[in-house]
């Protein structure tokens, strides 16, 4: 039986991505052994887009709030940066800039999710 989803991140700079997940989003955390920490998530979704190609290996890991706006500038007072907020027809979008080079969605939905709020 299933129990949960694990993503991974990966980042040119593992310790400065984790600190800004412990210390920026405030996420929980477990050290599973040496010091090596595995976030708790909110609740979460998938969803199946289609690809047309021979390789789809693309995966991305998008955060959903209540208030984008909001979000946004706590996030930017503690240093994240974000990309352009756009208007789409599922709802408002925009990138963080996590260390590392990481790349992360974040976005404030517009259509029915399965998430209780």
């Amino acid at each position: 039986m299933l129990i949960g989803a694990h993503t991974v991140l990966w980042s040119a700079d593992a310790e400065a991505t984790r600190d800004v997940l412990r210390d920026v989003l405030e996420l929980p955390s477990v050290d599973a052994g040496g010091g090596w920490l595995i976030f708790a998530l909110p609740p979460a979704e998938v969803a199946v887009h289609p690809h047309e190609g021979p390789d789809p290996g693309h995966q991305q890991l998008y955060l959903m709030c209540d208030d984008l706006d909001e979000t946004v500038a706590h996030l930017h007072a503690k240093g994240v940066e974000a990309g352009p907020i756009s208007e789409q027809r599922w709802g408002r979008l925009t990138s963080l800039h996590l260390p590392g080079g990481v790349e992360i969605g974040l976005y404030q939905p517009l259509h029915p999710t399965t998430i209780d709020r």
